[in-house]
């Protein structure tokens, strides 16, 4: 997505209360244009891309034209620096609203309106959620240590996993959402609540012949099951060994818990370039991340990315999602742009570059877990550039999806209200769009899966990005956060040095 020409904005300036004395004929000093029509309003630097219609339209006119032009109508107004409500620096980018966002989020984590009881199941999502996006804009959390402490221990099954709440059945994703709020809050105490070896069992029972994962007992088998299973996995520590009981146990102990997982995901990968949920079906942006989150878990991206993905489709699909004039990311071919792709999609990106910008990343095969099996696809050269419009993502961010009102948090689009789910992941992807990571060389002497395995987890650096326009103030910059696991590194790394010093399940 180019930048374009720059535009210079003006906006109105004020009328002057009488006429002004015209300069006499024969004068031949340069008269000063502040005297005739107020002093000069300022000249914002916005690219024309942002500030005009998209220039290649399709003519055929459908629904789906309509809702676009309509989003483009709504964003527009948002994106042109003209709202005299609203305070922008030079770039016409508005500052991020730092405390009025915590103080929303940190409402959504007291008592709701009585409507939010249709969405009692997703009681752990709303603690990692809001925590996350605490974490980000610099909030202290560990103030919620003991009330997630109990609030995840009534949500713990005997059979292991978390479910939604008390009584509710164990889920993959409820599991994953306590656990990264378990490592958010951090300490022992924290860390303790997980029965570890009752998850180990539940995660074997997911466990499936053809390598993914059951997101819940009978439930479907999709990516999210993979992703999730190898956060929770690398996080606790878990043995990779699996249980008779599993269905994916061989008796000559060749499967365990990541066997055939790559190629699973491999499977994922559509005729578009992207990923979808199970083999066959139809790309989605989310599925993207956990399928490039779950090969980053299972061996160095420079090695497992390149070596089950066809890169170059996949950066092509993903670019596609980054829309003009909005500068933000859509889900799926022919959807809207919605803040809470920033993160699905815009954190992909990171994965990416991360593992092309490795010399690892220009040649060798990633092998799965427990099988020789590899797949080995076109390699692309390293990103010397951004593979995104970063300015085109922040501005969409801190433009459209910011709540400018009393009430605070971040929102899906111009028209929308702002809740905890976006304000999460738009403030997710604020942090890729302002951050680069740099992964350390691959150890070509380790064997593949053993970030997992706890043998050789790949070293993970963040710097701000300096490469390109900056439009945001510095006081606008978020935390960085992991591009595998979505929190602090900080956190990451604390949790797994705890259970990386524990012997078995003791």
């Amino acid at each position: 997505m180019s930048s374009g020409s720059q535009q210079q904005h003006r906006r109105p300036s004020p009328s002057t209360s009488a006429s002004p004395q015209q300069p006499s004929q024969n004068t031949t000093e340069e008269v000063d244009d502040e005297l005739f029509f107020g002093a000069r309003a300022p000249v914002l630097m916005i690219p024309d891309l942002f500030t005009h219609p998209p220039p290649v339209r399709d003519p055929l006119v459908t629904g789906t034209s309509q809702a676009q032009d309509g989003t483009v109508e709504a964003c527009l107004p948002f994106l042109d620096g003209e709202d005299d409500a609203v305070a922008y620096n030079e770039h016409g980018v508005p500052g991020l609203d730092r405390e009025r966002h915590i103080r929303f989020l940190h409402q959504s984590l007291g008592r709701l309106p009585g409507r939010f009881v249709a969405a009692d199941a997703s009681r752990p999502w709303f603690l990692y959620w809001c925590l996350s996006a605490m974490a980000m804009l610099g909030e202290d959390v560990t103030s919620y240590r003991e009330a997630v402490i109990q609030t995840a221990r009534s949500m713990q099954n005997e059979e292991g996993g978390f479910g939604g709440g008390g009584r509710q059945l164990s889920h993959m994703a409820t599991s994953y959402a306590i656990v990264l709020s378990l490592a958010l809050v951090g300490g022992e105490e924290a860390y303790e609540v997980v029965d570890r070896k009752a998850m180990w069992k539940w995660l074997c029972s997911l466990k499936q012949p053809d390598g993914g994962f059951q997101v819940c007992l009978g439930g479907e088998e999709d990516i999210r099951g993979a992703y999730c299973g190898a956060v929770i996995i690398s996080l606790l520590r878990l043995p990779l060994d699996l249980t008779p009981e599993s269905p994916a146990y061989k008796e000559d102990g060749s499967a365990n818990l990541l066997t055939g997982v790559a190629d699973y995901v491999r499977r994922c990968q559509t005729f578009e370039g992207g990923i979808s949920g199970q083999p066959n079906a139809e790309a989605h942006g989310a599925y993207a991340f956990c399928a490039l989150g779950c090969l980053a878990l299972l061996d160095h991206p420079s090695r497992s990315i390149q070596s089950y993905l066809d890169v170059p489709r996949l950066v092509a699909w993903l670019s596609s999602r980054q829309y003009a004039p909005e500068g933000g990311f859509s889900g799926r071919t022919n959807k809207l742009v919605d803040g809470c792709y920033s993160h699905w999609v815009g954190g992909c990106f990171p994965l990416i570059e991360a593992c092309l910008n490795s010399s690892g990343g220009n040649g060798g095969d990633a092998a799965d877990a427990t099988t020789t099996t590899t797949k080995t696809t076109t390699r692309l050269p390293p990103a010397e550039d951004s593979l995104f419009s970063r300015e085109g993502l922040i501005r969409y961010i801190l433009c459209c999806c910011q709540d400018q009102t009393k009430r605070g948090g971040l929102r899906d689009k111009p028209g929308k209200m702002s809740d905890a789910y976006h304000s999460c992941y738009v403030l997710s992807g604020l942090s890729s769009a302002q951050h680069q990571w740099e992964l350390d060389e691959p150890d070509e002497t380790e064997g593949p899966a053993a970030s997992v395995l706890g043998l050789a987890d790949p070293v993970w650096a963040v710097l701000p990005y300096l490469d390109g326009p900056q439009v945001f103030d510095n006081g606008d910059r978020v935390r960085p956060i992991h591009p595998v696991y979505a929190i602090p590194q900080q956190q990451v790394r604390a949790v797994k040095e705890y259970f990386s010093g524990k012997k078995g399940f003791c």
